[in-house]
């Protein structure tokens, strides 16, 4: 039997990108998924070519820096499939985010990276653990970065932010650990997504590869298998820990 059959996952920012393979590998394993997406046209379309494919599937458009676009997201998913077993966390700004100096971010720039990318996390949790608690079990995986990890230039505000998922992911899981639910988080390395190829030139993903143990750029399905560990039974004994998936360039 598929490892999360029947078990209901919600999914930020999954339009597209690897949000979009997260929710193919979750159906895959027998889950049935929302695409918590705010592009509501996107998110749409995304969910009608999964479902055209087989698969249960449902697109809300949400707006993760809103706390009752994330308290609809939870009400419309409860509505339609009566419960909320998994929450993945994906929906962040990076590629969207100029890189400037430390010292030359401006205030409007800086606080809409935090209300996205931390937020956004905060809210989405908090949005979905009730139903968790009523259920006495549930999963939440965070996705922070290893930039936290490397200290990369030109990001501050980002990198800040993916730090902050990683204090936010430590300290709900402390508070809510005696409901059932585990809380955990995964960092990426420089993954080959659609917005980092029409970024970034191709040494520079050579650059990362060459530093890595294992000499092969990093794929968003290369992240889809920890999703789906973490959304698991088997990672039941598992909670407020941050997995570094980046080929071996961090040892964490």
């Amino acid at each position: 039997m598929a490892r999360l059959q029947d078990r209901v996952a919600i999914v930020t920012g999954a339009g597209q990108g690897i949000g979009r393979v997260y929710v193919e590998r979750l159906l895959q394993e027998g889950a049935k998924c929302v695409i918590a997406e705010i592009n509501a046209e996107l998110g749409e379309r995304t969910a009608a070519e999964l479902r055209a494919a087989g698969h249960d599937c449902l697109s809300v458009p949400t707006d993760v820096a809103s706390l009752q676009s994330c308290q609809q997201m939870a009400e419309r998913t409860l509505a339609h499939y009566g419960r909320i077993d998994i929450l993945v966390n994906n929906a962040a700004l990076f590629i969207a985010l100029p890189q400037r100096p430390w010292d030359e971010f401006p205030e409007e720039e800086w606080d809409r990276c935090m209300e996205v990318n931390v937020r956004g996390v905060y809210y989405a949790c908090r949005a979905v653990v009730p139903a968790m608690k009523r259920q006495g079990k549930g999963k939440i995986i965070n996705i922070s970065s290893t930039t936290t990890m490397l200290a990369r230039p030109l990001r501050l505000n980002y990198v800040t932010a993916k730090a902050g998922v990683i204090g936010l992911t430590r300290a709900l899981a402390a508070e809510v650990s005696g409901d059932g639910i585990n809380v955990n988080c995964i960092a990426p390395g420089l993954v080959m997504s659609e917005g980092a190829l029409a970024t970034y030139p191709p040494e520079f993903f050579e650059r990362f590869r060459n530093l890595q143990l294992l000499k092969r750029n990093l794929q968003p399905a290369d992240l889809a298998g920890v999703v789906v560990f973490l959304a698991s039974d088997d990672s039941d004994m598992m909670t407020a820990q941050t997995l570094v998936v980046d080929g071996g360039l961090i040892m964490h």
